[in-house]
């Protein structure tokens, strides 16, 4: 007898954004900048900031994940697992995921953090789906949320103006239908991490006065290098499931990309032959929120998708890191009375 084949769908999606816009205006009070310059250079008119006292990544991971067991009718004592991505973690430990299933009232289910920086949600999604399609797990929930202002030096006009601060949650859940994750390709290159990292702050170069007043416990990012990396890298991936999958570009309907770069992005879309009215797009409002940017655009274009609808998701972050997810979106949205 055939056995059925279990897939991961994503059955909904939760985000949560602070009420805090930091413009190009005032950021360029900051730094020496320009609205037009970073719009030419970058694509971001404004970015989200966590500004509130005492909140941190786990209050917006958290957020995201009470309206996504709302949406989709979930109790919190049904999930299994809570996956969090993130680099920028409540503290160091525990997890930020153990913080924001006490937060939502998760008890029955176990957590943990992952580190993949701007690919840290595909990389979690592509964990979650092996509980999933073992059989093991029903509810699964992937959360990508990041207080990049905590670790932006707003003194360097390099990197300011790229961050923002969001969270973002899915729900996972098996399906029998031909429907949800097919297939997910992840890769690394460690010599990437000597363009873009955090000098201090780890075993490596502890906290210490020095650190703090050479400003090391900041983004650190060698621009030129991870750029040229970014383009063929996120661009190469996504045409190889495509590839893989024999996908044409017609079969594709929506790019969803890591909102880092328009450059970035417009040159992954032209590698794919997609074309832009296919990809998803929210960097102008909101910047790089890293592991929040792709279940962000999902949330924000929700609306928009069809059951059944192919959708390449990708990314590439710092470490290097980067991957692509070929999915079909599971449901289409609510009809209104």
């Amino acid at each position: 007898m055939r056995r059925t084949k279990i897939r991961a769908a994503i059955t909904g999606v939760g985000a949560f954004l602070p009420d805090y816009k930091l413009t190009n205006d005032e950021i360029s009070t900051m730094v020496d900048t320009s609205d037009e310059w970073i719009m030419q250079r970058i694509g971001i008119k404004e970015r989200r900031i966590l500004k509130e006292e005492g909140k941190a990544t786990s209050d917006m991971g958290a957020a995201a994940v009470m309206e996504l067991l709302e949406k989709t009718n979930t109790s919190p004592g049904e999930v299994d697992m809570l996956m969090c991505a993130t680099i920028t973690p409540d503290m160091p430990f525990p997890a930020t995921a153990n913080i924001i299933a006490h937060k939502t009232g998760i008890h029955n289910a176990w957590s943990f953090d992952l580190n993949a920086a701007c690919s840290g949600f595909i990389f979690a999604l592509s964990t979650g789906v092996q509980f999933i399609e073992s059989g093991r797990y029903k509810k699964v929930i992937i959360v990508g949320a990041d207080m990049m202002s905590s670790i932006t030096n707003y003194k360097d006009r390099t990197t300011c103006p790229l961050f923002g601060d969001a969270g973002s949650a899915v729900l996972l859940e098996p399906t029998i239908d031909e429907v949800g994750i097919i297939d997910y390709i992840n890769r690394v290159d460690g010599l990437g991490r000597h363009h873009l990292h955090m000098k201090a702050g780890g075993s490596l170069r502890p906290a210490s006065c020095e650190t703090v007043e050479r400003d090391e416990h900041f983004v650190y990012q060698e621009g030129q290098a991870v750029f040229k990396a970014a383009v063929s890298s996120m661009a190469d991936v996504a045409v190889e499931i495509m590839k893989k999958n024999k996908l044409k570009s017609e079969d594709v309907a929506w790019l969803v990309p890591h909102q880092a770069n328009m450059r970035i992005i417009d040159a992954t879309a032209r590698r794919m032959g997609v074309s832009k009215d296919k990809v998803m797009i929210n960097i102008q409002k909101y910047g790089n929120t890293t592991a929040a940017t792709i279940p962000l655009c999902l949330y924000d274009y929700e609306n928009q998708l069809k059951k059944g609808d192919n959708i390449i998701l990708a990314a590439f972050g710092a470490g290097f890191t980067w991957g692509s997810v070929f999915l079909k979106w599971a449901y289409s949205p609510p009809v209104e009375k």
